[in-house]
């Protein structure tokens, strides 16, 4: 469910680990995106005006989700861009309905993780969304121990995947799948049910989302057992969306400034930075995946309010 994986709210926690929270609260210079030639549209050729890169590998392969019409009716469908071809991904396990698989990560060996809605309903939200596995063309479902609605969303080399769940209580939980075992993530001192886990790099670093005790939400960096809360200078309530990371620990997401606008951002060795679409492109950039070369995907939109994707490289 896009709409809920831009409002990330996420934070991961292991029991027994000592949690350590910093503010970041520093900008940086580190990389400068003022020369705009650095930025490549995407659009899926057969799109119906939605197209939204997620995730990026070291090879440069990109995945992402559009909208296309199908008989009449307007469906979501999955894609992946390798060597400036389009592949659709369509999730074809049992119950899977059609039109609904949103890609969303890919790692180096280019297995992809995303989800899509089945028909085995629940009472709760209508339908049944599941995560997935994509790998050597072969589909597997992810769903999370007692958990009514699945999203899987970042993947690393090593195969571990992150995403966030809904019990049946409506509370909503990050998890880390592992070596075939699901690990709960939930901040200590995070408001219940307010955790999510959206991105993770080779070495098992993971950012994501949470709100604290008052209702205010926070992004959220954990490294080598260490929490560090990310709230980007000049957002709205200082709160940001990260959802990708890379080996270097460089960290993308998205915000929306004091006027409403939105942005991208990067945080680089501890600063931030702006990212912004061309003006002759469109608004309203959003930052989503980001590769150990440091190139980076996202979307924004246009003046008639259609969603594109971007590549910027680095």
């Amino acid at each position: 469910m896009k709409n809920n994986a831009k409002s990330y709210r996420e934070i991961i926690a292991l029991i027994g680990i000592a949690l350590i929270v910093t503010d970041i609260a520093r900008t940086s210079q580190a990389r400068d995106f003022a020369d705009k030639s650095n930025f490549a549209k995407i659009d899926v050729p057969s799109s119906a005006g939605y197209t939204a890169p997620n995730g990026i590998n070291a090879q440069g392969d990109i995945v992402g989700t559009y909208g296309a019409i199908l008989n009449n009716n307007s469906v979501t469908r999955g894609f992946l861009l390798s060597k400036g071809t389009f592949t659709n991904i369509d999730v074809n396990l049992p119950g899977a309905i059609p039109g609904s698989t949103n890609a969303t990560g890919i790692n180096a060996q280019g297995d992809i993780v995303g989800f899509y809605a089945s028909d085995n309903g629940n009472v709760g939200f209508g339908f049944d969304e599941k995560g997935f596995l994509l790998r050597k063309g072969g589909f597997t479902a992810i769903e999370a121990p007692g958990s009514t609605f699945t999203v899987a969303y970042g993947i690393n080399s090593q195969g571990d995947i992150v995403g966030w769940y809904f019990d049946s209580g409506g509370n909503e939980h990050g998890f880390l799948l592992s070596k075939g075992t699901f690990t709960n993530i939930d901040v200590p001192g995070a408001l219940a049910g307010s955790s999510s886990a959206v991105g993770i790099n080779s070495q098992g670093d993971i950012v994501g989302a949470y709100s604290d005790s008052g209702g205010n939400a926070h992004g959220f960096l954990r490294s080598k057992g260490r929490f560090t809360t990310i709230n980007v200078p000049g957002a709205i309530g200082s709160f940001a969306n990260p959802s990708g990371i890379n080996p270097q620990e460089d960290i993308v997401g998205a915000y929306s400034d004091s006027g409403g606008n939105g942005h991208g951002f990067l945080r680089s060795k501890g600063g931030f930075i702006k990212i912004d679409v061309p003006a002759t492109f469109g608004i309203g950039t959003q930052a989503y995946g980001i590769n150990p070369q440091g190139d980076i995907v996202g979307l924004y939109f246009d003046g008639s309010g259609l969603t594109h994707g971007f590549l910027l490289r680095e």
